[in-house]
């Protein structure tokens, strides 16, 4: 039996929770801010209003999609996380990617930026059946994660306390993943470093049926 996602969960609120201050201060990074503008730009190009953040963080992506006039609803396993959501006014509700206590069909697409890497690769298709659940027929997925390597596991440089599980892919396994339950629309990588072979991997979807 491999690693299951209900018993990272109390590891990864702690860690996050005794991080959210810092990750509050963090500046995002222009690669970033551009994943996350085209994204916009597609949501605008099929009138599509109503959204869903998942693994939300400190609400910084939440914050931006709000002020662009986007009906956005953030979601976090840590509660300190939240409450820096809350504090900067958004909808945010304390779930993780297993509860989401929405109904089916709630939103017209859902974000998730640099948390699904904490899914292991056996609970993966769960968790994106989740999401799908809570996603109208046609909604957009958009999946942003590191990766290019194949390997799960607590990583033992991680600065975090306690240190943190991550499940990393290959381009095809995670591409594999999503198409199981979704039409992928684009995938792309983005190089980070002399290594390509480590990237950043963006993935936008959408459900069908």
């Amino acid at each position: 039996m491999g690693t299951r996602y209900r018993d990272l969960l109390r590891p990864l609120r702690i860690a996050y929770d005794r991080g959210a201050e810092a990750r509050d201060r963090g500046i995002k990074e222009p690669w970033k801010q551009t994943e996350r503008a085209v994204f916009l730009e597609r949501l605008r190009s099929e009138g599509t209003n109503r959204l869903l953040e998942i693994g939300a963080g400190t609400g910084q992506d939440s914050a931006f999609f709000r002020d662009e006039n986007v009906d956005v609803v953030a979601t976090d396993l840590s509660p300190a996380m939240v409450e820096r959501c809350r504090a900067k006014g958004l909808d945010a509700r304390v779930m993780d990617f297993m509860n989401l206590d929405f109904p089916a069909a709630s939103f017209d697409a859902a974000y998730a930026m640099n948390c699904l890497l904490h899914v292991p690769n056996l609970e993966l298709p769960a968790v994106l059946g989740a999401i799908r659940t809570v996603l109208r027929p046609g909604g957009l997925l958009f999946v942003g994660v590191y990766g290019g390597e194949s390997r799960e596991g607590v990583v033992e440089t991680d600065k975090h306390d306690p240190k943190r599980f991550f499940a990393v892919r290959t381009d095809d396994e995670l591409k594999d993943f999503v198409a199981s339950q979704f039409e992928v629309l684009d995938f792309h990588a983005v190089v980070l470093g002399p290594a390509p072979a480590w990237h950043f991997q963006s993935v936008t979807a959408r459900r069908i049926g």
